[in-house]
């Protein structure tokens, strides 16, 4: 399957008009992680490398077609002293299919503090995702095969009072990524997709339901590399009509947290014809 710099990679067509790639996939609609990742790197070149993301917000409006390229076309909404911003369109087939706002920030000083890590179990003490993941969904092994993924067994999760539904996962990227900070940036985007809408269907699990990412808002508040351990701490606070409400945490292996993540899924219920 695609190395994530090969899932990653846009092609420049015009000032602001990128066209991503396609990559071999098991999928049968393009992975959305894929194009908010995308997305990101077609902002990201339109940026002064002094700038460094701070957030994005993204909503996925059609499935896309995995066999298919993507053209991307950048609006440079905003240029200032401290921040700028970046609107992205995502078009198949003369349509959009992904929409995203990207804010950039020159690093400046101010007040500091966060949440404690999670005491959770360390991904070295977790069993090999191979033998811990049931045969119907082994497929996901080779989809993601260069992420090392491990979810946390249900009785192992830190659970917080009062929180309806949770999950937690430890991942990286197996192989070592280049140093250059924006690439974890984009690379983190294309993961934060993964495994977030599952925290939904944790108390759900026979429950049959279609799901889809509907919107997705992440924040980088620290630097990280993503070829070392993270973990996802997820919640889902609320699911009714047909969307389920996540969150996730993102702290590195040291215990500083690096990301938060807002998504909105479908999660509605199949029903026998």
């Amino acid at each position: 399957m695609a190395t994530i710099e090969e899932a990653l990679e846009i092609e420049q067509l015009e000032r602001d008009i990128f066209r991503g790639s396609s990559t071999e996939t098991q999928l049968i609609r393009t992975f959305g992680g894929q194009v908010a990742g995308q997305a990101l790197v077609a902002a990201v070149r339109t940026v002064d490398p002094v700038y460094q993301v701070h957030s994005l917000h993204g909503y996925f409006l059609r499935p896309g077609n995995p066999v298919k390229p993507t053209i991307y076309l950048v609006d440079r909404v905003r240029d200032g002293r401290s921040f700028c911003t970046r609107r992205v369109s995502g078009i198949q087939d003369g349509k959009a299919i992904f929409t995203m706002s990207a804010s950039f920030q020159i690093a400046e000083e101010g007040i500091e503090h966060q949440d404690q890590m999670p005491d959770v179990p360390r991904p070295e003490d977790l069993p090999d995702p191979s033998e811990a993941m049931s045969p119907e969904r082994i497929w996901l092994l080779r989809e993601w095969e260069h992420w090392d993924i491990r979810v946390l067994p249900d009785d192992q999760v830190v659970r917080k009072p009062g929180s309806a539904s949770q999950q937690q996962v430890w991942f990286r990227y197996k192989n070592a990524l280049p140093d250059n900070p924006l690439f974890h940036v984009c690379t983190l985007a294309y993961m934060s997709d993964m495994t977030l809408l599952g925290s939904a269907k944790v108390i759900h699990p026979d429950e049959p339901t279609m799901n889809a990412s509907l919107d997705h808002a992440l924040w980088f508040l620290r630097p990280f590399r993503a070829d070392e351990w993270l973990l996802y701490d997820q919640t889902s606070p609320s699911a009714a009509f047909g969307r389920a409400l996540t969150q996730g945490r993102i702290f590195d292996h040291a215990g500083h947290l690096v990301a938060a993540v807002v998504q909105e899924g479908l999660t509605r219920t199949l029903r026998e014809q």
